[in-house]
């Protein structure tokens, strides 16, 4: 019945002319408060369906937004993703969503060639996908959200002027987690990082920095991992022949959780040998046989966010106005206390 129905029907039956309808449908002013409720009253009734194709071709516009994730498979980025949709369906559009393989730089050129070809009207990239990698595919008339910061403080990156940024705070929260080890009398705190083609992998590692730097504390040499709980197993294993591994700061809880088996299955123990922070704060975080003390990030805000400032950005023709923040909008986290920090053992620092 629904394909049936026409605006030309609801129009009849709520007493209005067609480009009443119109304006109500598309959501567009110069309609009072009471005569939008009237005729969607009777578009519910009615059980009418906006043609969107037609639609499309009178407004130009899809109300589609194409969200591409190249680290799907993880935690934070699968949090964003999810939180982008819901945030894109909050502010009435649609998501096409591509899954790129984080190890191919040119998946993402061509997932945003496939996403042009289909007529969105905005772009959203979660994960490590470089502005050069894919500014030559994108018409200027589209913005494009990256769900963390630019490369450079002041966004003066590659093509940052096609790019909106929001992301966590990323150097503030390491910075706070690796200071909290250090109040506890640690002499110092090693970090296990995450793979140097992310851009959050460089803000954690700079917050840790800043913290051992305002210490004075020494700077170890940075472990390295991929993310995974085997990662963080093996890269502990290997700082723990120095025998004087006391506090770690991990990059993701992933990774804190292997470091914390392989604490554990060397003899020692969390927090009373060696003290673990983690970053994410996934679900499992709290329910561990040590509870972990992590950072939790706000994922729903972080998409609200970005994805309000790129629906706000669609239909202008300069980017860079359309950002309040051209630099970035950062969205605080926050320490989460649990049982896997403590006083480093003995009677002073080790």
């Amino acid at each position: 019945m629904s394909s049936r129905i026409s605006m030309r029907d609801v129009a009849r039956r709520a007493g209005v002319s067609q480009k009443t309808v119109s304006r109500v449908v598309n959501d567009e002013p110069h309609v009072s408060p009471e005569l939008r409720e009237r005729v969607r009253q009777e578009i519910e009734q009615l059980g009418y369906r906006p043609n969107t194709f037609a639609r499309a071709l009178v407004t130009r516009r899809s109300r589609r937004i194409g969200l591409i994730s190249t680290g799907s498979g993880y935690f934070g980025p699968a949090s964003l993703l999810s939180g982008l949709q819901r945030a894109a369906h909050a502010e009435g559009y649609d998501v096409s969503v591509i899954h790129a393989d984080e190890h191919d730089p040119e998946e993402a050129g061509r997932a945003v060639w496939q996403l042009v070809g289909h007529g969105i009207d905005a772009i959203a990239l979660c994960g490590p996908i470089g502005s050069a990698e894919i500014a030559r595919h994108i018409p200027h008339d589209i913005p494009v959200l990256r769900v963390d910061l630019p490369e450079t403080p002041a966004g003066t990156g590659t093509d940052s002027h096609h790019v909106l940024f929001v992301g966590n705070d990323d150097i503030s929260a390491a910075t706070e987690a690796t200071s909290h080890l250090l109040r506890l009398g640690h002499r110092t705190v090693h970090h296990l990082a995450g793979p140097p083609r992310w851009a959050v992998t460089g803000y954690r590692e700079r917050g840790w920095r800043t913290a051992l730097d305002l210490a004075g504390a020494p700077c170890p040499d940075v472990r390295r991992g991929d993310w995974s709980p085997a990662s963080g197993y093996h890269a502990t294993r290997e700082l723990l022949r120095d025998g004087n591994l006391t506090a770690l700061f991990a990059a993701n809880d992933q990774m804190a959780i292997g470091a914390v088996h392989a604490i554990e299955r060397s003899g020692r123990r969390v927090p009373e040998d060696v003290s673990v922070i983690g970053f994410d704060d996934i679900p499992e975080a709290a329910y561990l046989s040590v509870p972990l003390t992590t950072v939790r990030q706000d994922f729903a805000r972080i998409a609200a966010e970005g994805m309000h400032r790129l629906v706000a950005a669609i239909g202008t023709t300069a980017r860079p106005a359309t950002d309040p923040a051209p630099g970035g909008a950062t969205i605080p986290a926050q320490l989460i206390h649990r049982a896997s920090t403590a006083p480093p053992p003995g009677p002073g620092p080790a």
